[in-house]
């Protein structure tokens, strides 16, 4: 599994002066989750899991439906039931963003997953075979494959094989990359290669000497995070000093804050990751709710013609388009403005504060009208012109 790629992907002559630059990323294969690339030098992307139950479908993508609003990229659910198995078609069609199945030990719900048209999922192929029968992971590689559904192995400090343990004396950065290289070979002994790894570790230092040491061993896409990293604030600093150590390193393809709070709180911390490294900033990101029980507009009409009305925005702005009046704006908090759209009007927000309120047939005028007002405002601010007032 040693890389035959060049090291580091070379930077884009951007016109940056170079203390202003991205960090220089190492090169790594890449593969798609769903629409978004990992990999390969594509944008790290933010992930984060959902905490409700995956059979509860409408709590479950309402939840998703904040992560988006917040700036995810792609979102986790769990699968511990067969109940949960059998949500997974609804939320794969429904969701706004590309999810990513949690598997353990059971085989058939990662093939319930595949099935159903999710854009991913996460096993350990180690507790899937057993005796060494291999049957169970090549009938997941092949079904993975023809789908197109990349899989994530995930090491954790806490779950290593008692070999390991003893050949390493321990929970060493040298034993949680042999597990994820033995992890993987189960996978590449049955023909599959679109995979990410990760190794977890709640302390960041140990975790950040097992990627480096995982980054030299292999050349597929990283998914970085610590985990158990606790509440929101402690967590996030222990987030950010290993997720940002290895970033400004270049390794790291994906992330996860894993925090002890509302998941809304692992985006923001993550994206502010990114931001502080310079490996992102914002455009114009129209992001809407999936289709539930409780939309009582049709969402993905409005979502696309308040995209349309917005052509040509090109600061930093992100728009929320939600169905449902009770719930639309607490889930459009994190974004800078939003509509709550349901019972013959629409509620205008901005960061989750109600301003106005319009008639449905108003709706898109309204919030096209109010983003480009907010868009101006962001442009003054940058020094990019006075904004302009719309009568």
């Amino acid at each position: 599994m040693a890389t035959n790629l060049p090291l580091h992907v070379t930077p884009p002559d951007d016109g940056l002066p170079p203390h202003h630059r991205p960090p220089v990323r190492r090169q790594t294969r890449r593969l798609h989750v769903g629409p978004v690339p990992v990999g390969g030098g594509a944008p790290v992307s933010v992930q984060s899991m959902t905490t409700t139950p995956t059979y509860d479908v409408n709590a479950t993508l309402q939840q998703i439906a904040s992560l988006n609003a917040a700036g995810v990229d792609l979102v986790r659910v769990a699968c511990p039931r067969q109940r949960d198995a059998d949500a997974l078609a609804e939320i794969a069609q429904k969701s706004t963003v590309p999810v990513i199945v949690d598997i353990h030990f059971q085989w058939k719900y990662a093939m319930a997953a595949i099935e159903a048209g999710v854009a991913g999922i996460r096993i350990n192929p180690g507790n899937i075979h057993k005796n060494g029968d291999h049957s169970k992971v090549k009938v997941i590689g092949d079904a993975a494959k023809e789908a197109g559904v990349p899989i994530r192995i995930g090491v954790n400090g806490g779950s290593l094989e008692q070999r390991l343990l003893d050949k390493h004396g321990g929970v060493t950065p040298e034993a949680m990359v042999e597990s994820a290289l033995d992890e993987a070979r189960l996978l590449e002994d049955v023909g599959f290669g679109d995979i990410k790894i990760s190794v977890k570790h709640s302390d960041p230092w140990v975790m950040v000497q097992t990627y480096r040491l995982l980054s030299q061993a292999c050349d597929y896409p990283l998914h970085l995070g610590v985990t158990e990293a606790g509440p929101a604030v402690t967590g996030s600093i222990k987030s950010a000093v290993g997720i940002g150590a290895l970033l400004a390193e270049g390794i790291g393809d994906t992330i996860r804050v894993s925090l002890s709070a509302d998941p809304v709180e692992e985006v923001k911390a993550g994206v502010g990751i990114l931001e502080a490294l310079h490996l992102r900033e914002r455009g114009l990101d129209v992001v809407s709710c999936p289709s539930c029980a409780r939309a009582e507009v049709d969402v993905y009409t409005l979502a696309e013609e308040v995209q349309q009305g917005l052509e040509g925005v090109d600061v930093p702005l992100r728009v929320a388009v939600m169905g449902c009046i009770v719930n639309g704006p607490g889930e459009a908090r994190e974004a800078d403005l939003g509509v709550a759209a349901g019972k013959g009007k629409g509620q205008i927000i901005r960061r989750g504060e109600v301003l106005f309120t319009v008639p449905e047939d108003e709706i898109v005028d309204a919030l096209v009208r109010y983003a480009r007002e907010v868009a101006d405002e962001i442009r003054a601010e940058r020094g990019e012109g006075a904004p302009t007032v719309v009568a």
